[in-house]
């Protein structure tokens, strides 16, 4: 069996492609449903954000498992096997392990280092335990994720200058205008990535905040938490005639398109920025060509984000190498843990003659007392555990050598463990 990822993410494919394979939240549990009842997989999970959407897996024959995930890609998106392939990326065994863990510590992120991933991570591994596409593998897989996220960002700078994808939509909004002081802004979406963006606008100095979003009280909140206010999203177009400043990251598709803004805007001579951070896209492509409109997506956020890159890269290098070093101790764990139920059979094979011939003595043993009983228990079950300690020990640290596969076939036969 192998461990593989199978996807496409923002270094392979355009915003057009990830819309069309993205997945909401709620339509991750049929999905991973789907996936696990395929010939070739035993165990999924699947991440799907602004910037991918990758398969984990863990497969009984790759290109069998290949050639299923692929098809699945393709029946999510409507999508012909030569539109894909260009930008599908597929890893196994220990790249695989590497890919993840370079993804949970931000390495991989169009923001080098942000923070969102990590609990995105953590969320995909979440559902798909509930769903039963990870199992003790996949388990194993996303802890050691987890960790190694941890690791990088306790042990290094990775995240010290940008915390999230919605800090630097904020961050290079300011720099295009110069200052968002005296601005007023209006954010779409109040979920986690709308929360991440009012957040950070009031510490870029935006005192004009209005908060929009088809569930109002969570756009009462949010607007509560920033002093700001809110506005039915009924009454969008309204809210777009007033602003300046235009945030987009709601998962409710395309609400914004051009016949809203020339409709809303008018003549209005004062220009609009709209920066759209939502994979589906918020705001509709044409919208760049209304009078006095200025939109950037995800495309422009990475180009920024890329900018700041060279700054970082010492730190990227101390996550790599962090990144190399978990991916050894999974290595380790993981062939232990492949030797741990021929252990636990040996043991159970021989606690079975321990109780078998304290049975056959057991006449013999009758007129101990409690506390006589308790010490001939406690000394067969040490000298059992002293006897196969040594062999214990040798079948988990020779696991995953060919020295290994010899010592486990010659204790299942010299055992009669089947």
């Amino acid at each position: 069996m192998s461990i593989v990822v199978i996807g496409v993410n923002h270094h392979t494919g355009p915003i057009s492609l990830l819309e069309r394979v993205s997945i909401s939240h709620d339509g991750l549990s049929k999905v991973i449903n789907g996936l696990v009842g395929r010939a070739n997989i035993r165990e999924a999970a699947v991440l799907s954000t602004c910037n991918r959407t990758e398969v984990y897996a863990v497969a009984e024959r790759f290109h069998g498992a290949y050639a299923d995930i692929r098809d699945f890609f393709c029946e999510l998106g409507g999508l012909q096997p030569d539109e894909l392939h260009p930008h599908l990326y597929s890893q196994h065994d220990d790249a695989a392990v590497a890919h993840l863990f370079e993804v949970a510590s931000g390495l991989d992120s169009a923001v080098l280092g942000e923070s969102e991933i990590l609990g995105q991570v953590r969320g995909a591994w979440e559902t798909a335990q509930a769903e039963g596409g990870a199992r003790a593998t996949l388990n194993l897989l996303f802890r050691h994720a987890i960790e190694t996220g941890k690791r990088a960002r306790t042990e290094t700078g990775i995240g010290k200058h940008t915390t999230s994808v919605s800090h630097a939509a904020v961050d290079m909004a300011h720099e295009h205008l110069g200052s968002l002081a005296g601005r007023k802004v209006l954010v779409v979406g109040a979920g986690e990535m709308g929360e991440g963006i009012a957040v950070a606008l009031v510490g870029a100095g935006a005192t004009d905040i209005t908060v929009t979003n088809r569930t109002e009280m969570r756009a009462e909140h949010l607007a509560q938490r920033v002093s700001g206010r809110i506005v039915p999203f009924a009454q969008l177009g309204q809210a777009l005639a007033d602003c300046d400043v235009l945030l987009t990251c709601s998962g409710a598709g395309t609400v914004v398109d051009h016949e809203l803004v020339v409709a809303a805007r008018g003549a209005h001579s004062e220009p609009l920025l709209v920066v759209d951070i939502a994979v589906p896209r918020n705001v509709a492509a044409d919208v760049e060509h209304a009078p006095n409109v200025t939109l950037l997506n995800l495309d422009h956020l990475r180009d920024w984000a890329a900018r700041g890159l060279e700054k970082r890269q010492a730190e990227a290098d101390r996550v790599r190498s962090i990144v190399g070093e978990e991916v050894e101790r999974f290595a380790m764990e993981a062939t232990a843990r492949q030797a741990a139920p021929l252990v636990a059979q040996l043991h159970e094979k021989a606690d079975t003659v321990r109780q078998a011939e304290l049975e056959r003595f057991h006449n013999r043993l009758a007129s101990l007392d409690p506390a006589q009983r308790d010490a001939v228990e406690a000394l067969t079950k040490g000298i059992v555990a002293k006897l196969l300690h040594h062999a214990s020990v040798r079948l988990k640290d020779d696991a995953g050598t060919p020295q290994g596969e010899r010592n486990s076939a010659a204790v299942r036969e010299l055992f009669d463990l089947g």
